[in-house]
């Protein structure tokens, strides 16, 4: 069955479309939000040096070329501890301007990107923890050897296929979240090339941090 919870604001049942929402729509977010103390002061100074961060982080990644596959998969790991710490950050904080800039988007394109998140959630709750690095990433070194134009291109390595995650340890609750991030995991990113997983990421959020500084 699909979870229920109540609003935080005006109690009524709501069917959450994001893991950790709190309130049934933008209307009774906002009127919370007026109750209550804004952004938290470590929460909102900690956000800019976050995005710095990530940006710093997934250019170098793109850029990077190595034949150390434990260097290239350190590198993609705190890619993605950046990229979904911005995200938590900017929905949980700033839901209002992230939501603007998902609906700038065509419908295709905003299943894409909301999927992306939701593959990457995955990476970051399962990899070097219940499977291994190389359980989720395929090293390629391109063609050509070392001149060849893609040869250590960590952008250029592809997440791999994965079979389905046993879950009977968590809750119902953590089984269905966690199963749909898997499911856009298969989705979006099994097959597809590192680097452009964490362009369209990284695109998005940068957008979405100029929107919040925009209406700030």
């Amino acid at each position: 069955m699909t979870e229920t919870r109540s609003c935080e604001q005006c109690g009524e049942q709501f069917k959450p479309r994001r893991e950790h929402a709190r309130f049934c729509s933008a209307r009774c977010r906002v009127a919370w939000n007026r109750q209550h103390v804004g952004d938290p002061p470590a929460e909102a100074g900690a956000l800019g040096w976050t995005i710095t961060a990530m940006r710093d982080t997934v250019d170098r990644l793109l850029r990077a070329r190595t034949s150390d596959r434990p260097h290239g998969f350190a590198l993609i790991s705190e890619a993605v501890w950046w990229v979904t710490l911005v995200d938590a950050t900017l929905v949980r904080y700033h839901p209002d301007v992230y939501d603007a800039v998902l609906a700038g988007h065509d419908e295709a394109e905003r299943r894409v990107i909301e999927e992306t998140f939701g593959g990457l959630r995955f990476v970051r709750n399962w990899m070097g923890y219940h499977l291994d690095h190389s359980d989720f990433i395929q090293s390629r070194y391109g063609p050509g050897g070392p001149g060849g134009a893609d040869y250590g291109l960590i952008a250029a390595w592809t997440w791999r296929s994965l079979p389905e995650p046993v879950l009977a340890a968590l809750p119902a609750r953590g089984q269905e979240w966690e199963m749909t991030r898997y499911r856009e995991y298969q989705a979006r990113l099994a097959g597809t090339p590192v680097g452009e997983t964490f362009a369209r990421a990284a695109g998005f959020l940068r957008l979405a941090c100029d929107g919040r500084l925009t209406r700030g």
